[in-house]
């Protein structure tokens, strides 16, 4: 919902019931992720999209009968069913959709949940899509970290699944994961009769990019547009500056491994930082890499330089006791073999490696290869 969100506020402010179609899970080749929304407004406005224009009409016209009715429904699409075509997914892939009314009536909690995300904090909602007990569909729960003030709002149907649908929120909120649970239609762990969405509201994901040099300009583009929360750092003041990286999130001037053990220390890296090393001078890039390297969690790290760089690189990295598995985890030469010669060629051979390991991408011409077009990550 987070891309639909600046149009569903105002209509929900203004006390104006609103339908909302999210995706909640996806098979095979569905061309849009669990969590993508479609609106239709108070005044028949179309906004957004759960499957890139394949199952818009139908899914709208759910909605009108969901608004009509004021009741939530969840409506499977795909080539399983024998109206396939007449609804439009052709691409082979099939979309579970859950369609209901947001006002202030159905989720008094939107303005606070959306005003978390719009500063950052993270906060995960919690939605009855499935149960066989009609009169919980629909029902929510927002979820904070644990400790929070309002940690847990809201409720589900009892308090056993208030406090087992919390649990595995959070775990799917520090993760920044959209998914649906399955439970038994009171929250046992083991069981069926209950399907409960969780949409996970994390802060943008962290690109950090070292050196402040025309490439990293590009890159922090890039990075920006690709959702990314992107820092550049350098210890050059008279090229660290703002007016260079105007994309960048923040511009800092420091000594990059320095400021990467203190952001370290002040637990704002995770599993899904990368890390875009581009100054490729051993006085700067070597100490980094001591440190990145041996970070037990980051989703990417790679290094500018030829692989002359490369090999003076990593043998001083080896002198300065970097073990081989912890090399391993180095991208150097950065980026992927696209034959980039500018930054901005550059900068999408680097946004196309960061993607591929993201979703077990080969990085393969894909009228090349056979087989599905999305990769599952847990497989790769």
């Amino acid at each position: 919902m987070r891309d639909v969100m600046d149009r569903l506020l105002p209509w929900w402010r203004e006390g104006k019931p609103v339908g909302v179609g999210t995706v909640i899970a996806t098979f095979q080749s569905a061309p849009r992720a669990p969590g993508a929304s479609m609106l239709v407004g108070p005044d028949g406005e179309a906004v957004g999209s759960v499957s890139g224009g394949c199952v818009e009409g139908a899914v709208y016209e759910l909605a009108e009968q969901v608004l009509d009715e004021r009741r939530p429904a969840l409506q499977r699409y795909g080539v399983s069913d024998d109206d396939a075509f007449a609804v439009g997914l052709t691409c082979g892939g099939i979309i579970d959709v859950f369609v209901e009314v947001i006002d202030q009536q159905t989720f008094p909690e939107l303005g606070e949940v959306a005003a978390d995300v719009e500063s950052g904090q993270p906060v995960a909602v919690a939605t009855v899509v499935e149960h066989e007990d009609e009169s919980w569909v629909g029902r929510r729960l927002i979820v904070r970290p644990a400790g929070h003030p309002k940690a847990a709002e809201g409720g589900l149907g009892s308090e056993r699944a208030d406090h087992a649908v919390a649990d595995d929120a959070r775990g799917l909120l520090a993760n920044g994961r959209n998914e649906t649970l399955h439970y038994g239609p009171d929250g046992q762990r083991r069981g069926v009769g209950m399907a409960v969405f969780v949409s996970s509201y994390a802060p943008k994901p962290r690109m950090l990019v070292f050196g402040a040099i025309d490439f990293a300009a590009a890159v922090a583009r890039l990075g920006s547009f690709l959702g990314y929360h992107v820092t550049v750092c350098d210890a050059r003041p008279v090229f660290a500056t703002t007016s260079r990286f105007p994309e960048a999130d923040e511009v800092v001037v420091a000594w990059p491994h320095k400021y990467l053990a203190a952001e370290v220390a002040a637990d704002r890296i995770d599993s899904r930082t990368v890390l875009c090393v581009l100054t490729h001078d051993p006085k700067f890039d070597v100490p980094l890499l001591e440190v990145a390297l041996r970070l037990p969690e980051v989703a990417y790290v790679g290094a500018m330089g030829s692989r002359r760089t490369h090999d003076d690189r990593t043998k001083r990295l080896s002198e300065a006791g970097v073990t081989e598995a912890e090399l391993a985890r180095l991208a150097s030469p950065i980026g992927l073999d696209l034959g980039a010669r500018t930054p901005e060629e550059t900068a999408v051979s680097v946004a196309a490696e960061i993607i591929a390991l993201r979703w077990g991408g080969r990085g393969d011409r894909l009228a090349g290869v056979e087989g599905p077009i999305h990769h599952d990550p847990s497989t790769a």
